[in-house]
């Protein structure tokens, strides 16, 4: 009987065992399954959202395929030896996503080669002059003097701004050219070996990025421009009413709809810049309309002028009117502060005005801007070739 017994409660916790290990299996494969597809779903948005990340993907493996045939291929092994991992290590750092970036990472990273291989070759020499004793010493001067300068001089504007990735390659092949020439009697065969592989990998790389798809930064340049000029537009166009609407309560001059439109305009402005300015005070009606017009006439023509960079057009005529139109309401704004009536009318609710006449302030200075920002429109349209807009306007306009 108790040998039955105990043999029952094996076979329980034997099933119970085995009933742990099926369910954290599943569970395991479950949350993978769960993982990996949160991961493709990523993938494919990232690729939906620019194409041409999937095209650069496609070229990067292409150029390295080409750069390993240093290692597949008998013949070039035999010509550039283990020199030509410099070749793939080359395209791995050298090869961005324009054409631009490709181009300036390649010259920095060829010119930094050739001239610290140059100056480790010199190093070496003068080295060699100081005796089997003191070249180990020379060395380490050496390479000490140009590493300390070198990085700091990667801290000057300029050089940091251009040249930065040029001078980091610079201080690592002087100091593997200058280091390894202790122990390598072909020093200038070395040098050659990998200034040739990594001048390869560089117009490999140079080479796949312009006539394979080219992605050109000035189109990005363009398009993130319009963009911008848009939504500060779209910004300009919702702000004249809501700076009037009551904290917590809907705009009462607009329906539901229009609010929810008119509070999304706002949310534009966050695209360019980080900060949130909160105006809770109640101001005087009689600022309202004209406020109002410079704010929403300045986006319009904001938006005018965004749509016109975007397309490659010049601006329609209703740009010149919109500009107009504001300079209009600054106008009546103005009038109404020179009113004699005025100071003594408002003297009670001076805190409250100050805000309304900083913010009527600001949009002068912004219906300046877009007026000078119109006129840049109209000389770029020039230079670049504009077509003339369906709507009509004259290409010789200027302010």
């Amino acid at each position: 009987m108790e040998m039955n017994s105990i043999t029952n409660q094996e076979k329980t916790l034997s099933g119970v065992g085995c009933e742990c290990t099926n369910f954290l299996k599943v569970s395991t494969l479950g949350t993978f399954k769960a993982e990996v597809m949160k991961i493709m779903k990523q993938m494919r948005k990232v690729g939906e959202d620019d194409p041409r990340r999937i095209i650069h993907s496609i070229k990067v493996g292409l150029a390295l395929t080409l750069v390993s045939l240093f290692y597949y291929l008998r013949p070039l092994y035999d010509g550039f030896g283990q020199a030509g991992m410099w070749a793939v290590l080359t395209v791995v750092v050298v090869f961005e996503f324009t054409v631009g970036g490709t181009l300036s990472k390649s010259l920095n990273r060829g010119g930094a080669t050739l001239l610290a291989g140059a100056l480790g070759v010199g190093a070496k020499h003068i080295a060699g002059l100081c005796g089997e004793k003191g070249e180990p010493v020379v060395l380490g001067l050496f390479v000490f003097i140009l590493a300390a300068t070198s990085t700091f001089m990667r801290y000057l504007p300029n050089v940091k701004k251009r040249y930065e990735y040029g001078m980091l390659i610079f201080i690592l092949t002087f100091t593997l050219v200058a280091v390894s020439g202790v122990r390598v009697t072909h020093i200038l065969q070395m040098a050659h070996q990998r200034l040739s592989t990594i001048l390869i990998g560089g117009a490999t790389c140079i080479a796949i990025s312009i006539f394979i798809c080219p992605v050109w930064a000035g189109q990005d340049l363009h398009n993130l421009v319009a963009a911008n000029i848009e939504n500060l537009a779209v910004f300009f166009q919702g702000f004249g009413v809501e700076f009037y609407s009551c904290p917590g309560e809907e705009c009462s001059t607009v329906s539901s709809k229009d609010d929810k439109d008119c509070r999304s305009y706002l949310q534009s402005y966050k695209k360019i810049l980080n900060s949130k300015a909160n105006e809770e005070s109640l101001v005087a009606s009689e600022f309202q309309p004209t406020i109002t017009k410079m704010s929403t006439e300045s986006g319009k023509a904001l938006q005018e002028l965004a749509s016109a960079v975007k397309n490659m057009t010049f601006p329609s005529s209703t740009v010149e009117i919109r500009i107009r139109n504001s300079k209009d309401a600054a106008s009546d704004l103005r009038s109404i502060l020179e009113n004699p009536s005025f100071p003594s009318k408002h003297i009670d609710d001076l805190q409250e005005i100050m805000p309304v006449l900083v913010v009527a302030y600001v949009l002068t200075d912004i219906l300046n801007c877009v007026e000078k920002l119109s006129v840049h429109v109209h000389e770029l349209g020039k230079k670049a070739g504009f077509k003339k807009s369906k709507t009509g306007v004259d290409p010789e306009w200027s302010r």
